[in-house]
């Protein structure tokens, strides 16, 4: 099945445009003569069209929250005892996401072809990452793909609520820092440049506050394109010095330094460790193809590199638990659960049971920092205006003493 766009009119004459589902050419326009469409043009889409069209990477703008709908959709199919075409078919017609809609009609077409599920969503890696992929081989090879599927949705929906949790943290402190900035700037390149045109004419010397108070206006006023080109410099130099092997590696060890931060990243990095680590072995996949997923997933290189030593100590046939435990990276509680899984040959529910504790733990963390960030950006915006007031209204009330 083919996604076909089309555009025609209307027998009131309006024209229309839309996409239509079908087996070929030849069937799509027969569906649009029967919705009582006349055809102006009607073309397949694929993904390379779509690329074209949108001019970004095909499967960017597939969501978490649309994979993982999709993701329960074909659990829920495969269960029901409905064969994978006729599933992939079904959710052709039931998604809206352009983008992902395509991907499914040609991954449909692969299997229809003899392709393993797997093999055909290997070819969309910007959807489908490698824990997808690996999780649907293991499902497919011991024939549990609704099972996988299921616990599949699952991770992607508890994936989606820590993203969406963090986003949610950070939202309140950013806002108020771009409107805290966008109030002061206004203050010193309109405000005060207005007030300084008394201070001149009067020819007084002025209090050391007012001076700077002025500079910084002057500043702003004269200068405002040297800072934006200056910060615009300073994050591009960042960005790509952190782009570099030993500057990810600085970066990343700077960050693991830093108070309440290195808290809380450790924290999310572990909890993703875990979870994706439970959920794979759950699935089938060996401890070793696991292992080595999830030392991709975790975004902090020295938390990563500690977890391809534990991969390559389980391949020569040590525990797990020993360089996590060097590293010094993960809390001793972490290392501690994960040592009593391996000994009592429970290591999956250790790891979900570890996983939920620190997505809790993050949930408290992320609560607590914004309850913290909010008073101490209300007080900070607090001493920067009481200082422009008192740089201001101090030789103005001089000048008021002056004239009586």
């Amino acid at each position: 099945m083919a996604i076909y766009n089309y555009k025609g009119l209307e027998k009131t004459g309006k024209e229309v445009k839309g996409t239509i589902s079908a087996e070929g050419l030849s069937p799509a326009k027969m569906k649009a003569k029967a919705m009582g469409i006349m055809l102006i043009e009607i073309h397949e889409q694929t993904s390379s069209t779509v690329k074209k069209s949108a001019g970004i990477s095909f499967g960017s703008t597939v969501s978490i929250a649309d994979l993982s709908l999709m993701t329960r959709q074909l659990a829920t199919l495969l269960r029901a005892k409905i064969q994978i075409v006729e599933a992939f078919s079904a959710l052709v017609d039931q998604t809206e996401n352009p983008r992902l809609k395509i991907a499914l009609s040609e991954i449909r077409q692969k299997v229809n072809e003899g392709s393993s599920l797997a093999k055909a969503l290997s070819d969309y890696p910007k959807i489908f990452d490698n824990v997808y992929v690996n999780m649907v081989d293991a499902g497919e090879t011991s024939g549990t793909l609704e099972v996988v599927l299921l616990r599949l949705a699952d991770f992607t929906e508890s994936q989606l609520q820590l993203r969406n949790k963090i986003k949610g943290a950070m939202t309140y402190p950013v806002i108020m820092m771009l409107a805290g900035g966008l109030m002061i700037s206004i203050i010193f390149m309109v405000v005060i440049p207005k007030i300084t045109k008394i201070f001149i004419t009067q020819k007084r010397e002025l209090p050391l506050q007012t001076k700077i108070c002025v500079w910084i206006s002057n500043t702003l006023l004269n200068y405002w394109w040297v800072i934006l080109l200056a910060g615009f410099f300073i994050f591009t130099s960042i960005k790509r010095y952190t782009k570099t092997e030993k500057g990810r590696s600085n970066w990343d060890n700077l960050v693991l330094k830093l108070p309440i931060v290195a808290e809380i990243i450790t924290m999310i990095n572990v909890s993703r460790f875990c979870s994706t680590l439970a959920t794979l072995l759950q699935s089938g996949v060996p401890i070793l193809a696991s292992m080595k997923i999830v030392s991709n997933l975790v975004s902090n290189v020295h938390m990563k590199k500690a977890i391809e030593e534990a991969r390559t100590s389980i391949s020569e046939g040590a525990s797990i638990t020993g360089p996590l435990i060097k590293s010094e990276l993960f809390p001793p509680m972490v290392t501690h659960m994960i040592k009593l899984g391996e000994k009592s040959g429970e290591l999956e529910p250790m790891l979900k049971i570890v996983s939920e504790n620190y997505e809790d733990q993050v949930n408290t963390k992320l609560s607590g920092l914004t309850s913290v960030l909010e008073p101490i950006m209300m007080i900070g915006m607090g001493i920067v205006v009481a200082f422009i007031l008192f740089s201001v209204v101090v030789p103005l009330m001089d000048l008021n003493t002056l004239k009586h």
